[in-house]
């Protein structure tokens, strides 16, 4: 994977709100491979989804890019301006899976008509043309009889099959990078797996680039060959799925692996990390997630740590990684990673 097809360079992301600036993206720099399946983690307002809904001009409208560039195919998506321009891009070269189907959906047309408008304003496609690559289409997301279901209304879809039409509009066009934003979060667990047995068969079919956005580290270890943490707007530790997993560095990693349920103990409380992100209305020093951290440096309060490269795949922003930082082991409990494996996050 030495190709790049996305590259993020500084990239600054801000909202007005009330009067006043959130800084929602602070200085993001990263790299997407052609043909990998990338996975953003993180709680929630950490900024993975407005990281990349500004790869498809997505933003709402009080939020911009303050600086830095966002380059695709020679071009700097972040100068992009006008719906002319976007619709280049949007659909037909970066398309999404959002996470919630029936809000993704129109419930006044019918699931063929969903999909065909995406084939005829991308690739011209109408009439018997269109309702044939239809047809294909929906075979390959798991629909049968689709001459009958494309002439039906989400209604009369389950959830499962919904989010599979979702699939279907997103990948008409065979787009060269798609985005899944959560998509199995509304499903019941076994519909979760068939999701994401399908995402994986159509990478392979489609020779699509994957970037999951997902807070479920089990769905993660199941989907990624690398995982990117994000808190605060920032991309605080990336490398591989096994780096992650079993060498992570950074200690905001070391406690969402510690939330996993699958590592809790019988009687005892499961684990959570105490406190709440910081207030991106205000200007953040040194390392953003200091004040949860109990194993915090001096340093950390006062001043943002460098990136640390623990090897050519792997790198953390973590002042723990200086040379001239006291050793910190990670708890405990990750120690059941290593030992019972793949076994954590069977779905």
């Amino acid at each position: 994977m030495s190709e790049v097809i996305l590259r993020t360079e500084d990239l600054n992301v801000k909202f007005s709100l009330r009067g006043r600036v959130l800084h929602a993206i602070r200085g993001v720099s990263l790299e997407v491979y052609k043909g990998e399946s990338l996975a953003i983690v993180g709680e929630s307002g950490s900024g993975k989804s407005v990281l990349t809904k500004t790869f498809m001009g997505l933003l709402d409208q009080n939020g911009w890019v303050d600086s830095g560039s966002i380059w695709f195919e020679g071009n700097d998506l972040a100068q992009y301006k006008t719906e002319k321009e976007w619709l280049t891009i949007r659909g037909k070269k970066i398309a999404m899976v959002l996470q919630d189907p029936m809000t993704s959906l129109n419930p006044l047309k019918t699931i063929g008509k969903q999909i065909g408008e995406a084939l005829e304003l991308h690739q011209g496609l109408k009439g018997d043309d269109a309702n044939k690559r239809i047809q294909e289409i929906l075979l390959d997301v798991g629909i049968k009889e689709p001459a009958r279901r494309m002439k039906q209304y989400p209604h009369q879809f389950s959830g499962g099959m919904r989010q599979r039409v979702v699939i279907a509009i997103a990948v008409a066009c065979q787009p060269d990078i798609l985005i899944c934003d959560e998509p199995t979060t509304a499903l019941d667990v076994t519909i979760q797996a068939q999701i994401l047995g399908l995402i994986r068969d159509l990478i392979r079919k489609y020779n699509l680039t994957c970037i999951y956005i997902t807070h479920d580290l089990g769905v993660v270890a199941n989907v990624a060959d690398r995982i990117a943490v994000m808190y605060a707007g920032d991309i605080v530790e990336i490398g591989t799925s096994e780096e992650i997993f079993f060498s992570p560095k950074h200690p905001y990693t070391w406690a969402l692996l510690s939330s996993l349920p699958q590592l809790g103990v019988k009687g005892e409380e499961l684990f959570s990390i105490r406190g709440t992100p910081p207030n991106l209305f205000n200007e953040i020093k040194g390392d953003a997630f200091a004040p949860r951290n109990p194993k915090a440096l001096n340093i950390d309060f006062k001043e943002r740590p460098p990136y640390f490269d623990i090897s050519d795949t792997h790198k953390v922003r973590c002042w723990l990684q200086d040379p001239r930082a006291p050793k910190v082991e990670p708890p405990q409990v990750l120690e059941r990673i290593s030992t019972e494996g793949g076994n954590l996050y069977e779905q």
